[in-house]
């Protein structure tokens, strides 16, 4: 079986771990201030904080806006659950919107008409690494003194407009998970827009202590300053990051050579309307993170997915849409309010795709799709 994901783990990933379990072994340490000055190097993003995960970057952000019971959060329903809890968390009403079905990334006229007096966040997703239009929603965010928060989980590497993703919203937050383009197992990162709300942000992933500002050497002491929670990653998991981020143009490169053989391989079947690939913008330089297919029908969907299991080829689909998910539905969601994503989400299915990925591979996979048409 060629699986969905397999992160390329060198022995420059290695020889660090092993360097940093004989060092300072707890958060921020020596690895993850070489992760950050690499990261800051590679996407030009300073204000940059290391989290144990995504997830949790998105609950900071939650936290850093002081959301609360009786505040709406307007977020695309297909996105992973963690962009909806971070929110909720904080006792926040979800308000689910459409995508658009040309790159699955949210539909800002939809957007617009869940505005009302109580919204406090627009959080929309970079999908497949394809960033959402930034411009257009910080537009809007400005125009009803709104927040963006950025779910750019899946983002890292990609640009908008020729900037970083993540440089344009209040706040963004990356991930690397295992599953993503760059990881450390378990991991993630926030990017602060404002530099005021940094000290906050500390104080908040570290216990609600000053303990960064003591580790700088900027008190003699830290102390309890306010509410907060235990954030940071292992230097250990870092130290994998930072042999990741040294090969940043290794691993995109070779990301990207996979995606663009399965886009020119398959356009034959776009252009017999068998099926439709991934869209890009005109603004976006995506990073390769997902190369998926959306079938005409959810029955050829599933139809295809069987035949390439059986064809020993790990395609998947994705996000079961929040808003029809059990937890979406006891909100009082019903899924008939957002039609294409449900239709989306029905008929789309993705292919493997990793760095490390054969020729033999990937022509298996793209003949196996072939064949099934």
């Amino acid at each position: 079986m060629i699986p969905f994901c397999k992160p390329s783990i060198t022995e420059t990933e290695q020889n660090y771990i092993r360097e940093a379990a004989d060092g300072r072994i707890c958060g921020d340490g020596p690895f993850t201030e070489r992760v950050l000055g690499l990261f800051s190097e590679k996407t030009g993003l300073s204000r940059v904080l290391m989290t144990t995960s995504c997830t949790h970057a998105l609950e900071l952000a939650a936290m850093l806006l002081d959301i609360k019971a009786g505040d709406e959060v307007i977020l695309p329903s297909f996105t992973f659950s963690s962009t909806a809890n971070a929110f909720l968390l904080q006792g926040a009403t979800l308000r689910f919107c459409e995508i658009n079905p040309f790159d699955m990334n949210v539909d800002v006229s939809h957007m617009e008409s869940l505005i009302n007096e109580k919204t406090r966040v627009l959080a929309p997703i970079d999908y497949a690494g394809v960033s959402c239009d930034m411009d257009v929603i910080n537009r809007l965010a400005k125009k009803h003194s709104l927040f963006a928060v950025q779910d750019s989980a899946q983002a890292v590497g990609s640009r908008y407009k020729g900037r970083a993703v993540g440089a344009d919203a209040d706040f963004s937050c990356f991930s690397f998970h295992e599953t993503k383009n760059y990881v450390m197992g378990e991991g993630g990162a926030i990017h602060i827009k404002d530099p005021a709300l940094v000290n906050k942000a500390e104080i908040l992933r570290e216990k609600g202590t000053d303990r960064s500002r003591f580790y700088r050497g900027e008190t003699d002491k830290y102390t309890w300053q306010g509410k907060g929670s235990s954030l940071l990653p292992s230097d250990i998991l870092c130290a994998m990051l930072l042999g990741q981020l040294e090969r940043f143009e290794e691993i995109k490169h070779k990301r990207l050579a996979v995606w663009n053989f399965f886009n020119d391989r398959l356009e034959e079947l776009e252009d017999a309307g068998k099926l439709l690939r991934p869209g890009v913008p005109g603004y976006a330089e995506h990073n390769a993170h997902i190369f998926y297919l959306l079938l005409n029908s959810a029955a050829e969907r599933d139809a295809l997915l069987d035949f390439l299991r059986k064809k020993g080829v790990g395609a998947v689909f994705h996000y079961i849409p929040l808003h029809s998910a059990p937890n979406g539905l006891a909100m009082g969601n019903r899924p008939e309010d957002l039609p294409l994503t449900e239709s989306c989400s029905a008929r789309l299915l993705r292919l493997p795709l990793f760095p490390d990925m054969s020729e033999q591979e990937r022509v298996h996979i793209v003949n196996s799709v072939l064949e099934f048409f």
